[in-house]
Order: C-alpha cells, then sequence, then structure tokens
C-alpha cells in the first residue's frame, strides 16, 4: 500500500516562496507518474503540476508556468513543488497524488489518471 505525505504548507505573503514535500512510502513503491494538485472550498480539485517517474517530461498548469517548479528524488521517493512569486490565487488546499496503476489513458492533467493521494498541506498567501 501507498502513503503519501505531503508537507511544507504555511503562511506566506505574495511575493514570497515556498517549498511542498510530498515523501512516499510503501513495499513497492513504482510510480509513473507524480502530481501536484490543489483545491479550494467548494471547488474541485485542479491540475497544478506533474513529473514521470522515470525520464525528465513535466507539466504545468499555464497559472503556475514560469512561476513553480516540480521535481524529484528516486532515492527518497520524494517530490517536490517550489513555489516563487506567489499569488493570493495559490491559496488553496495542496495534494499529492501519485499513479501507480501500469495503464492509464487520461492526461497527466485529469485528476482520475491517479490512484493515490496524500491527505494535503494547506498553502495561503496574504496580499
Amino acid at each position: 500500500q501507498v502513503q503519501l505525505v505531503e508537507s511544507g504548507g504555511g503562511l506566506v505573503q505574495a511575493g514570497d516562496s515556498l517549498r511542498l514535500s510530498c515523501a512516499a512510502s510503501g513495499r513497492t513503491f513504482r510510480p509513473y507518474v507524480m502530481g501536484w494538485f490543489r483545491q479550494t472550498p467548494g471547488n474541485e480539485r485542479e491540475f497544478v503540476a506533474a513529473i514521470s517517474w522515470s525520464g525528465p517530461s513535466t507539466y504545468y498548469s499555464d497559472s503556475v508556468k514560469g512561476r513553480f517548479t516540480i521535481s524529484r528524488d528516486n532515492v527518497k521517493n520524494t517530490v517536490y513543488l517550489q513555489m516563487n512569486s506567489m499569488k493570493s490565487e495559490d491559496t488553496a488546499a495542496y495534494y499529492c497524488e501519485a499513479q501507480v496503476r501500469s495503464y492509464a489513458i487520461m492526461p497527466v492533467t485529469t485528476i482520475v489518471r491517479y490512484d493515490n493521494w496524500g491527505q494535503g498541506t494547506q498553502v495561503t498567501v496574504s496580499s
């Protein structure tokens, strides 16, 4: 069974930076793609960024492209989200997602692509 634990959330001011971490554990953790999604009250979870676990591919939503960077450490089984030049609209609960099943046809930007997720970490950006 895969466990994903997010950390690094908090309260920052507009223009500040923050780095989120997602530590994965499980006897045979071999994801295909790891992603970050975020959610605000009353809204659906929206795609932020994703990274392939074995290759160089990264994906970003238009709203964070150029400001956020996703990266991974395969040895530590950890994925990171570096958030720079933060804006008030980045305020949300951020969730780490993992696609562990071997076959998936939906794009990495869609939540149904993923079959494991963490409990989330809150990020609040004050303006």
